[in-house]
């Protein structure tokens, strides 16, 4: 007797036989036969208030979470990054100078303050800011503008300057607003890494008014370090490496 499974494949046999017109052959298109053509796609932007639903709904662009320290090495690796990208030593000696101001003393002197871990005498990562690590950070942005300063803004040719990627007006004249945003925004995208646009507002006129601060109290440079037009753009360059957003994400 045989089984149904034998039964149905003798069917299917005597189905196929029967049928004994050829299928028509297969449409092959184009891209089935190896040639590939390109379809451009077209993509219209469409703003969010246009989708259906969406009218009355505000965007919602609060943080999510608090803000959280940036670790020590990657500020270090920030610092080296803002002069240039020299060596850990080359960066030390460029920051201590020639000069007997003492800006910087060594990264050993620094790094238990910025919160690099030692785990040889048992000295744990700082998760969170102290007295200390500001200090740090007060002390290393000065050095590193300060000695921007000198190294970008007194004779360096445009090609060389790694900080200031800009000109300075002459001491006796005074930058426009226009002027003054201009130069302000090559400086934050280099310090804090987008266009002062997308700042909070207020924060070029804020620093509007520390530059022309600075500039008014050095107008009479006499033995002074800096002139008026230095003083006011390395008040601007603390102001920025010590910003929040630039030691928090």
């Amino acid at each position: 007797m045989k089984t149904t499974l034998q039964r149905a494949a003798t069917a299917l046999l005597l189905t196929l036989g029967c049928n004994s017109t050829p299928a028509p052959p297969l449409a092959v298109s184009p891209t089935d036969a190896g040639s590939v053509t390109s379809r451009p796609t077209q993509i219209t932007p469409t703003p969010v208030t246009q989708i259906p639903g969406h009218e009355l709904i505000a965007q919602d662009r609060a943080p999510k979470e608090p803000p959280r320290l940036m670790p020590a090495e990657t500020l270090i690796r920030s610092y080296i990054a803002l002069f240039g990208g020299l060596s850990p030593q080359a960066l030390q000696t460029r920051l201590r100078g020639t000069t007997s101001d003492n800006l910087f003393d060594t990264w050993a002197d620094y790094l238990s303050a910025l919160g690099v871990p030692d785990y040889a005498v048992d000295i744990p990562r700082a998760p969170q800011t102290n007295a200390l690590m500001l200090a740090a950070f007060e002390r290393i942005g000065v050095a590193l503008c300060e000695r921007a300063v000198q190294n970008d803004l007194r004779g360096a040719l445009a090609a060389d300057r790694v900080l200031f990627r800009f000109d300075l007006p002459t001491p006796t004249r005074a930058l426009t607003d226009d002027e003054f945003g201009a130069r302000f925004d090559v400086l934050h995208r280099r310090v804090l890494g987008y266009p002062a646009a997308l700042a909070p507002e207020g924060r070029i006129p804020r620093f509007r008014t520390l530059y022309r601060d600075a500039v008014t109290r050095h107008a009479d440079a006499g033995a002074r370090m800096f002139n008026g037009p230095e003083a006011g753009w390395a008040s601007v360059c603390e102001g920025l490496v010590r910003h929040p957003e630039f030691h928090l994400y």
